[in-house]
């Protein structure tokens, strides 16, 4: 079975691409995930070695900035239990956890960022997550939708 391919929405100001190169072992939770749906595909569908393109949002120039990959599939998101800490949930128990999150580990960065702008003007990604339903942070991508970013973004060469 192949692995799937997933866009995760992140606030470059609240953790970037960057953020997460320069993490422990370039690897981070991705955490404070509170929207049912999204969490529902954290939780059943994403898997351990699935692709992962990060996106920028609320900036500037909100855009596809580079890869990642699944190293931890789905496991309670921390977050839930601390009374501090701004994703608390009072409602969530360690015993009936309602928050899921992931581990990603930075992959690379893409030399051109490919753009929402981009994105909504090219009739190939018309039928893409993104395009049709922008808010929700965790989306689906297609094979064909993967190659199509590929063939836009010119992604650096981490190996070299």
């Amino acid at each position: 079975m192949s692995k799937a391919t997933w866009l995760l929405k992140t606030e470059p100001d609240v953790f970037s691409i960057h953020d997460l190169e320069g993490a422990a072992n370039q690897t981070a939770g991705w955490d404070g995930v509170r929207n049912y749906q999204a969490r529902n595909r954290l939780r059943d569908e994403i898997q351990e070695g699935d692709r992962v393109l990060i996106y920028h949002s609320s900036c500037a120039k909100p855009a596809i900035v580079g890869e990642a990959i699944v190293t931890r599939a789905a496991y309670p998101d921390p977050t839930q239990f601390l009374p501090e800490h701004p994703a608390y949930d009072a409602r969530s128990s360690r015993e009936a956890p309602r928050w899921y999150q992931i581990d990603v580990r930075f992959v690379r960065h893409y030399s051109n960022p490919v753009t929402l702008s981009q994105l909504k003007q090219d009739a190939e990604f018309a039928d893409m997550e993104l395009v049709v339903r922008p808010r929700l942070s965790v989306q689906k991508v297609s094979e064909r939708q993967y190659t199509l970013v590929l063939s836009l973004c010119q992604p650096m060469d981490v190996s070299a």
